[in-house]
C-alpha cells in the first residue's frame, strides 16, 4: 500500500501499523558504510552529513531486510510499518525488513544539495552543513585542509577517546510491550571506528518498565510502583542484551585498568554501565552479582525514579539526598572497583556521596545551568565543584534543549572548566537516551566536536583530557 508524506506528518499513518506499505524519499545514513541496513528515510534530500531531519517526527526509520548500497537518488522502499510508543530517540514511524522497490535512474542528476551531502562523506562530518540543531560543526571561514590537519594533530595527542554514557547500538529494552527485548540494534562498531571513539561507557538502563514519556515531552518520569522482583527480571534481560551487542559488534569488554591499556587503542571497547540502580531493589549482593556475572564497572545510582538510594534531580525529594542503602552500595563499589556515577541525583544526594566515596565520582552527562529552574538536569557551579573535589569528572552532553550546534556545545564544555578546571570535564554524549534528537547524533562527528574545542581555544592536549584523558584517571584509580 503506497503512503504519502503527508500521512506521516499528521500521523494518519499510525491507522497502518503492521502493515505492508511503500514510501518513497532520500536515505540518510548514519554512518559512512558503502552498504547499509540501517538509515532514515526523509522526504527531501539532506543538503550533508551532519544535516539530519529537523522534525523526528517527520521522517521514518528503516531496518532494511539486507545491506543495499547507499542510493544515491530518491529510492521507494517496502516493508512493515511500526509505530514507536515513547521511543528514546525520539522516532515515531519504523519500516522493519524493508526492501528496495525503486530509485531514481542512475543518470538522474542529485539534487545541488544532494551532491553537497555524498561529497561530505569522505569528510567525517567536516564538510559544511546548514546551521541547525542536528548541524555538525564547521566553521565556514576555515572549511580547508589545514582544518583537518588540526583535527589531525588532535588525534595524534590523544591516547584513548571515551565516552562516558551511552546507549549506543539501541542498547535498551523498548517501552513498547509489543517490541520489547527484540528491539532490533543498530551500528556500533563501524561509526566509532569512522569517529575515532575508542571506548564507551556502554549503559542498560533498568527503570523503564515503571517510566514513560511525560506529557509535556520534556523528561521521562515514574508513573507506576513496580512489583518485587520487576526490575531485577529487567535488569538480567538488559545485562544479556547489552553483551549480545557487544558479541554482534565484536567489541572488547573493559574490566580493569590492564585490559584498558591493552586493548584500548586496538579497536573499539565497551565498559559496561548501568544507568540506575534500580536493579538492586535495596539488596546489597546483588552489586556483587553484577560485578561478576555481568562485568559491570559503572553504576550510575538514580535515574528516572525515586529509588531505594535516593533522591533524583526530576521530581520531588523523598529521601532528603542519598539514603543509608545508596551509602552502602557507593562503599561496595568502591570495594570492589566499580565507578560510581551520580548523574540524575539531586546536589543533597551528591553531597553525601562526596562524604562517603574514597575514589573520584562522577557525574557523567549534564550541563552547567545558566539560572536555577526546578527539576532541572543541569547542575550548579557548587554541584560540579563538589564532584571535581573528589578528583572526579563531570561530562558534558549535547543535549539540543541546551545547545543549539557543537560550537555553542564547546561553549558549553568552557563554561564548565571554567569552573572546575579541563581535569575535571569529559564527555558524555547520552547516545540514544534522548527524547528529542541532539546536536551529536553520531561518533562520526567527534572531529567536528574536537575542532570546536580547539576553536574555543583548548590545547591538542586539553581536548584529549576531555574527549577520554580524564575518564580514564577515574577508571585507572577506580577499578585499578
Amino acid at each position: 500500500m503506497p503512503i504519502e508524506w503527508s500521512s506521516i506528518y499528521t500521523g494518519q499513518a499510525d491507522a497502518l501499523h503492521g502493515s505492508l506499505v511503500e514510501i518513497s524519499g532520500w536515505a540518510v545514513a548514519l554512518s559512512h558504510e558503502a552498504n547499509i541496513d540501517y538509515f532514515l528515510l526523509a522526504p527531501e534530500a539532506p543538503c550533508c552529513l551532519g544535516c539530519l531531519p529537523g522534525d523526528p517526527m517527520a521522517c521514518v526509520e528503516v531496518f532494511a531486510a539486507s545491506p543495499m548500497p547507499f542510493p544515491t537518488h530518491a529510492i521507494t522502499i517496502r516493508g512493515q510499518l511500526r509505530r514507536l510508543i515513547d521511543d528514546p530517540a525520539g522516532w515515531r514511524y519504523q519500516l522493519i525488513d524493508a526492501r528496495l522497490i525503486a530509485q531514481q535512474p542512475d543518470d538522474a542528476a542529485p539534487s545541488p544539495g544532494r551532491r553537497a551531502f555524498l561529497a561530505s562523506g569522505a569528510a567525517l562530518g567536516l564538510a559544511a552543513c546548514a546551521p541547525g540543531r542536528f548541524a555538525a560543526y564547521t566553521d565556514s571561514r576555515d572549511n580547508s585542509s589545514a582544518q583537518v590537519d588540526r583535527t589531525n594533530a588532535w588525534r595524534d595527542a590523544t591516547t584513548m577517546t571515551i565516552d562516558m554514557h551511552s546507549h549506543a547500538g539501541r542498547v535498551i529494552v523498548s517501552r513498547d510491550p509489543a517490541v520489547g527485548a527484540n528491539r532490533p540494534f543498530l551500528p556500533l562498531a563501524a561509526p566509532m571506528r569512522a569517529g575515532g571513539m575508542n571506548v564507551v561507557c556502554l549503559a542498560i538502563v533498568t527503570d523503564t518498565l515503571a517510566t514513560r514519556v511525560s506529557s509535556d515531552r520534556r523528561r521521562f518520569e515514574a508513573y507506576r510502583t513496580p512489583q518485587a522482583g520487576e526490575l531485577y527480571a529487567l535488569g538480567q534481560t538488559e545485562f544479556a542484551r547489552v553483551h549480545t551487542l557487544i558479541e554482534r559488534e565484536q567489541l572488547t569488554v573493559v574490566t580493569d585498568s590492564a585490559s584498558l591499556s591493552a586493548n584500548g587503542n586496538a579497536g573499539p571497547c565497551a565498559i559496561i554501565s548501568a544507568e540506575g540502580a534500580d536493579f538492586l531493589e535495596g539488596q546489597l549482593e546483588r552489586v556483587d552479582e553484577a560485578y561478576t556475572l555481568h562485568q559491570l564497572r559503572h553504576l550510575q545510582l538514580t535515574h528516572y525514579r525515586v529509588n531505594e538510594l535516593g533522591d533524583i534531580q526530576t521530581a520531588a525529594p523523598v529521601h532528603g539526598g542519598l539514603t543509608d542503602f545508596g551509602a552502602d552500595v557507593v562503599r561496595r563499589c568502591n570495594t570492589l572497583g566499580i565507578v560510581v556515577d551520580v548523574a540524575h541525583g539531586t546536589y543533597d544526594l551528591v553531597k553525601r556521596a562526596v562524604a562517603v566515596t574514597t575514589k573520584p565520582l562522577v557525574l557523567s552527562h549534564t550541563a552547567l545551568a545558566t539560572r536555577p529552574s526546578s527539576r532541572s538536569r543541569l547542575i550548579t557551579p557548587d554541584h560540579a565543584r563538589a564532584i571535581a573535589g573528589t578528583g572526579g569528572v563531570i561530562g558534558v552532553w549535547p543535549n539540543s534543549g541546551n545547545f543549539r550546534d557543537l560550537r555553542a556545545m564547546a561553549e558549553g564544555v568552557k563554561r564548565m572548566t571554567d569552573v572546575v578546571g579541563v581535569d575535571h570535564v569529559g564527555l558524555g554524549t547520552d547516545m540514544l537516551g534522548f527524547i528529542s534528537p541532539p546536536v551529536f547524533t553520531g561518533y562520526e562527528q567527534l572531529p567536528a566536536l574536537a575542532q570546536a574545542l580547539i576553536d574555543e581555544g583548548y590545547t591538542v592536549d586539553e581536548v584529549g583530557k576531555i574527549l577520554g584523558g580524564n575518564y580514564r584517571r577515574v577508571f585507572d584509580a577506580t577499578v585499578g
